[in-house]
């Protein structure tokens, strides 16, 4: 059975506040000497990251791991090696953990590095300014760094993406810092970085704005500790004195004298804080807790220490295990605190009774039956808190003990602790060494636990957490996929199951049923295929690319992949017009025009969509562009065609000339088209003769882009007959055309004597009736009536009428004996003087 949790409690405070000290990991000869070695922990029961320190030497014969003099070592926890990389890339000046359990390593020149646990990085800059001066120290915490430059300036990063590194404000310094510090802004009531620099006896606070003297006196400081929550901090002057003030310098809460404890030898090593609490300072081979009140606590350890700061405690490493030091929770002290008479504590103990047997357990939960719901909640939370699963079994007994007794009461809570445990317990594995808390993980999320084990390719845990909690497994498998890809590239000399497993269709085999197995999960292939191609398996790539359903998905990539003729067709299968509006952009961008066009013809078919849109999208924005496919493609009507388009838009006469002639020139290739190009011909043909009559008439006169009728009535009308007739000729144009548009012209111009001689000149093949009816409709009622007597007899009657000649009409009746039209045409006499006169020539004509 294990020990009773009350066995690692010590008291503080006068036995109010309690502390524990749990045993995290047994490990004993896994770690190299601490005291040798530069180290950065993550937080969150995360791995350490070691750097052999070259400013201490090593005795002569002492047994010592033979690493490189820059290499980094990562362990877990529990002592079990992760990672082991050498550094190539100058003097490291700064190292240290992100949230996402990656390594960031920062040199002298500005470059920093974040490395993943399996060796993989990306590398960025702090730009050309902090190369040139060079970097003197930094502070990494889990969403950014702060850098303190060659030039005593400071640098702010945020996020891990190379973001580009910002200024904060000038701290004016002379001489480095004598320590420094930094409040990261999640814990900052600015949501900015504060940065707390030791200068001379005070310290300055910098931010992005201002840099604030805040004017101390008990400098200088050798150690500066923000608490978690960032509202406190821990001083430790070179007078040894500790001191812990508000982290707006208004308060001063606690004061203590190194000096005077008595097991310490030598210099404080660190200055961290248990949780929010109480501070912890080392020595070589101490720790002492000091708490609000300047209460201590002492834990003595074998060989050197290292203290990482949690948020709800602090982890300690020696040289032959891994605590835990937190202060111990209110659920837990109310259960298990002697003398405790907590409904919780109650409720603990008639489970203890039931389990006996007694009939004591009847009488405890009756007496804090009002309180039983507070109690169950109490035992619940408690077993949460608990490291051995044996108390937190019991626990949870005694929780759902109580849940019996209750009518109403919702089970949802000590479920969820029942799986949070399970999954708890597992990551605790010393094979696992994740030593999280339960208040720790409620922080992070299951989700950013699943991730830190896939980081970590621990594969098959994650996905079965995954499914515990009925989680996606997305994540999870596609890591495992990249995972699979990086470990089965082959290698000439590899060996092994995995070095076998090297052939192409094998690894998309494997993937593929993998996925099929869990249900076919919603995971994007083309993420994976992604990873593929970057490791240089451009023909997995594409298989893989082949199970991907969305093809926005599948183009991009197959693009990045210079798999051009692939992302096309896939962009023309999805039906997705903007997709391939896309493809077909980039292909024009960046491959030459010949290429392209090469690639779109040799479609054929399949490519006929591609080809379509993107004559519909050159025809808009790129004529130029229209102009190159048709003619790489050897479409010669579609060219002339564009050609015609282009030359109606086109103001410069030569300019349209010439794209007339080049449009008869394309129609001129083609058999089929004899006719359009003989038009084209004589098209040209009539814009260089008006280019020629604008000449004529020096300007004054517009001719150009006219039709061969508007030009021979353009020309009439300014009297420019004979060159009208040339017109007619040139361009053969019938005589009833030119007699009709001759006609119109003169009427406008009033020319009646002209248009009298014109109709002299020959005899006439429109006729004359239409000379008649022209005059009368525009107004010319009188120059009409000449025209009369040349029509037809039977039509001169009714013609004189349209003219208001009603005499000639009552004459040309009775010259032809007609008197039926006489009698008809009277009735539309205007007056009734008319009228008279007509109904006399027809009674004379009885």
């Amino acid at each position: 059975m294990s020990e009773h949790p009350t066995t690692s409690w010590q008291a503080m405070q006068n036995g109010t506040v309690f502390y524990r000290r749990q045993q995290l990991y047994s490990i004993l000869g896994k770690l190299p000497d601490l005291g040798d070695y530069i180290i950065a922990g993550c937080r969150y029961g995360g791995p350490l990251a070691m750097m052999r320190d070259n400013t201490k030497l090593i005795a002569v014969g002492r047994v010592t791991p033979a690493h490189a003099k820059f290499q980094i070592q990562v362990y877990s926890s529990a002592g079990e090696g992760l990672l082991l990389f050498s550094w190539d890339h100058g003097r490291i000046i700064r190292f240290g953990w992100t949230l996402n359990e990656q390594l960031v390593v920062l040199n002298e020149e500005g470059v920093y590095r974040v490395y993943d646990l399996q060796g993989e990085y990306q590398q960025y800059s702090l730009g050309t300014e902090a190369s040139e001066v060079g970097i003197v120290d930094a502070r990494i915490y889990e969403n950014g760094m702060v850098a303190l430059t060659g030039s005593l300036t400071l640098l702010e990063v945020k996020g891990w993406e190379g973001a580009r590194p910002m200024n904060l404000a000038n701290p004016n310094l002379t001489d480095p810092p004598m320590s420094w510090a930094i409040i990261p802004p999640d814990s900052n009531i600015s949501r900015h970085v504060e940065v707390l620099l030791s200068v001379e006896n005070t310290i300055y606070t910098v931010d992005n704005l201002e840099n604030v003297d805040q004017r101390l006196s008990q400098g200088p400081f050798t150690h500066i500790s923000p608490s978690p929550n960032g509202k406190s901090l821990a001083l430790l002057n070179a007078s040894g004195t500790l001191l812990v003030i508000s982290s707006d310098f208004q308060r001063r809460m606690a004061e203590f004298d190194t000096l005077n404890v008595p097991s310490a030898q030598g210099n404080v090593k660190q200055v961290e804080w248990c949780g929010n609490d109480a501070i912890v300072v080392t020595w070589d081979s101490l720790a002492v807790l000091v708490g609000p009140f300047a209460d201590t606590l002492q834990y003595y350890y074998v060989g050197n220490t290292f203290a990482i700061t949690e948020t709800d405690g602090i982890r300690i490493l020696g040289a032959d295990v891994c605590d835990l030091i937190q202060k111990v929770p209110s659920s837990t002290l109310s259960i298990f605190r002697p003398g405790s008479t907590s409904p919780a504590a109650i409720l603990y103990d008639a489970w203890e009774s039931f389990s006996q047997r007694s009939p004591k357990s009847d009488e405890s939960i009756r007496s804090i039956r009002p309180e039983l719901a507070t109690a169950v909640d109490g035992c619940i939370d408690a077993a949460g808190q608990e490291w051995e699963p044996y108390w937190q079994r019991r626990l949870l007994s005694a929780a759902k003990f109580g849940q019996g007794f209750l009518d109403l009461y919702d089970p949802t809570d000590f479920i969820n602790m029942g799986q949070t445990l399970k999954v708890l317990n597992a990551v605790r594995f010393y094979e696992i060494g994740i030593p999280l808390t339960y208040a720790q993980y409620s922080y992070t999320s299951p989700t950013h636990l699943i991730s830190r084990l896939t980081s970590r390719n621990m594969h098959l845990l994650a996905l079965r957490i995954s499914t515990f909690l009925s989680l996606k497994p997305d994540v999870v498998l596609k890591h495992w996929a990249s995972a699979k890809i990086m470990r089965t590239r082959p290698v000439a000399s590899g060996t092994g199951k995995d070095a076998e497993l090297d052939s192409d269709e094998e690894v998309c085999r494997l993937i593929v049923d993998k996925f099929k197995q869990l249900g076919d999960v919603e995971v994007s292939y083309a993420e994976i295929a992604k990873r593929a191609w970057e490791v240089g398996r451009t023909g997995l790539a594409t298989k893989l690319l082949d199970h991907e359903k969305r093809a926005s998905d599948q183009v991009p990539l197959l693009l990045s992949m210079k798999e051009d003729r692939l992302a096309l067709q896939k962009a023309v299968d999805s039906g997705d017009t903007d997709l391939v509006y896309q493809v077909l952009l980039h292909l024009h961008k960046h491959l030459t025009l010949g290429s392209f066009f090469r690639l779109i013809e040799d479609g054929g078919e399949q490519l006929a969509p591609a080809s379509r849109l993107l004559q519909v999208y050159a025809r808009e924005q790129d004529r130029d562009m229209l102009r190159d496919f048709y003619y790489s493609d050897d479409r010669r009507v579609e060219s002339a065609v564009l050609a015609l388009e282009e030359a109606s838009h086109m103001v410069d006469p030569s300019a349209r000339i010439a794209a007339v002639k080049s449009a008869q020139k394309f129609f001129s290739e083609d058999k089929d088209r004899n006719f359009e190009a003989k038009m084209m011909d004589e098209y040209s043909r009539l814009l260089t003769l008006q280019q020629q009559l604008e000449a004529e008439a020096d300007g004054k006169v517009a001719f150009f882009g006219q039709s061969v009728n508007e030009t021979i009535r353009t020309c009439i009308i300014n009297g420019m007959l004979k060159r009208a007739d040339k017109v007619k000729s040139d361009f053969k144009v019938p005589d009833k055309r030119f007699w009709y548009t001759k006609l119109y012209a003169l009427t406008e111009v009033r020319d009646f004597e002209g248009l009298d001689a014109f109709s002299k000149s020959k005899r006439s093949p429109i006729g004359y009736e239409f000379f008649v009816r022209h005059l009368v409709e525009k107004g010319h009622s009188k120059e009409a009536v000449a025209y009369v007597a040349r029509c037809d007899p039977p039509k001169r009657a009714d013609l004189y009428a349209e003219c208001d000649e009603w005499r000639m009409v009552g004459k040309e009746c009775k010259d032809r004996g007609d008197k039926a039209k006489l009698e008809q045409l009277r009735k539309k006499c205007p007056n009734s003087l008319i009228a008279r006169e007509l109904e006399q020539i027809a009674i004379s004509m009885k």
